[in-house]
Parts: structure tokens; C-alpha cells; sequence
């Protein structure tokens, strides 16, 4: 039986976004409303990996706990790694044989969607679980904003979800003359072992190149499945997302 925790990396300095994680979206921080839906998906501890005392405050007044880490680590990856390691000094008889990566900028991300990423770990020889729903907007299909993701046929899991053997992601449309197109949700899930393989690894080049870090993962041979959805959760990185999601904001 897995041990799940959730991991919320969050961090200040936003180019497109100053001050990101602490935008008000009805009369709460952003972060405090990715904390809350983390809690609601109720699959084990949720704790803020931060960067500076203001978001670790947002969050300890809400009743959350908040680690504090090097605000100069690159990746968000790199920081929920961080602050795992003070989290295992905290509960040394407790480790978490998985880390759930819920990115700080998703306030309306469902529990269902959540919980559906730990799907792919019902096969052993998964070691990093994402999330992707097809495309249905044909406006996204060329929109360098969205990631597109060429994997294996999805398969039905033993718990009913589809899931499919990441083989590239990219930008661009991928692949090229497929029927369906999937847009990646940035949810991952790592077994421990697989996230220190990950962060230890150097930045490779299909990576740099089309600015996608996941890229090193597949990279350097490891295994990414990707469980299937049906719904994309808005992702907030410019003032036309925040002022969108705050209008359709829903609890």
C-alpha cells in the first residue's frame, strides 16, 4: 500500500507573475487555495515547500504546515526534494515511499484528478506518474503554451484508468499525424528512489532545448506513465489566467 505525500513547490519569483503564489482569488493567497485542494484530495500529508517567510505564513495561519528552502534551487523538482529531506527528519518512522508534485499555480485542480495520478503505480516498474487529457480545443493543438505528449496506446489499469508509457514530450504538435492529441497537466508523482535518481541528474539536452524539465527524465531512461483524464485544470501564469480563473473560480 502506498504512503503518499503531497508536495506544493512555491516561490516568489515569477517573470510573468510577480508574487504568484499570493495573488488574492477571493479573499485567499493562490497557495493557500492549492494547499486546500491537496488537503481535500485526501491522500496524505500536504505541506508547502517554500521559498520565504510570507508564503510559509499564508499558509501556517490556515492551519498548513510550510517548509522553508534555498530560495536559488532551479526546479520545482529540486525543491520538493529539499524539503523532503527536512520532512524525513521530522518523521524518521514515517517515510513516504511516494511524493505527489502539485504544481502552486492550479487552485482549481478536482481530488479525482489527483488521486487518479497515482494510478500508473499499480504496475512496479513505474518510477514517475503524470497526468494528460485528449485535446479538444483545436486552438491548443499549436499553441507552444500547451505541452503535448507521444506515448504509448493508453491501456486500462486494473483500477479502470487508462494509462499510456510516456515517450516524448514537446511544444509542438506530437505526433504529427495522430488521431488524438493529449495536453499535459504538470501533476507528477514520483516513487523516492525515482525523484533522488531525477534530481541528481544534469540538465540534458532535450530539456534545454525545448524548456521542458520532465525531458530529462526520459532522457536518461527512466519510466513515466501517464494515467488518463478528462478534464484540464487551469494553470495560472499570466494576468489573463488569474483574471479567467477567478471568474470561474468554484470550491
Amino acid at each position: 500500500m502506498l504512503n503518499p505525500i503531497i508536495v506544493i513547490p512555491s516561490r516568489l519569483a515569477a517573470a510573468r507573475l510577480p508574487n504568484k503564489p499570493l495573488l488574492d482569488i477571493h479573499g485567499e493567497p493562490m497557495v493557500v487555495h492549492v494547499w486546500r485542494r491537496g488537503v481535500n484530495a485526501n491522500l496524505g500529508p500536504v505541506v508547502v515547500a517554500c521559498c520565504g517567510p510570507e508564503i510559509e505564513q499564508a499558509i501556517t495561519q490556515v492551519g498548513g504546515k510550510a517548509v522553508l528552502t534555498d530560495p536559488d534551487l532551479p526546479k520545482g523538482s529540486d525543491r520538493i526534494y529539499a524539503a523532503l529531506q527536512e520532512i524525513d527528519k521530522a518523521e524518521s518512522a514515517l517515510l513516504h515511499d511516494v511524493i505527489i508534485n502539485l504544481q502552486g499555480d492550479l487552485p482549481t485542480i478536482s481530488a479525482p484528478l489527483l488521486q487518479t495520478v497515482l494510478a500508473p503505480f499499480e504496475d512496479p516498474d513505474v518510477g514517475i506518474a503524470t497526468l494528460a487529457a485528449p485535446i479538444v480545443n483545436k486552438a491548443e493543438l499549436n499553441s507552444p503554451h500547451v505541452v503535448k505528449i507521444a506515448m504509448t496506446e493508453p491501456k486500462e489499469s486494473p483500477s479502470g484508468v487508462k494509462v499510456g508509457r510516456a515517450l516524448y514530450f514537446s511544444r509542438s504538435l506530437i505526433p504529427s499525424g495522430g488521431q488524438v492529441h493529449y495536453h499535459h497537466i504538470g501533476v507528477y508523482a514520483y516513487r523516492r528512489k525515482a525523484l533522488e535518481t531525477y534530481v541528481n541528474l544534469p540538465v540534458s539536452s532535450l530539456e534545454a532545448a525545448e524548456h521542458l524539465e520532465q525531458l530529462r527524465a526520459l532522457e536518461a531512461g527512466m519510466r513515466m506513465d501517464v494515467a488518463i483524464v478528462n478534464e484540464i485544470p487551469p494553470s495560472i501564469d499570466t494576468q489573463e489566467d488569474l483574471d479567467y480563473v477567478r471568474n470561474i473560480f468554484y470550491v
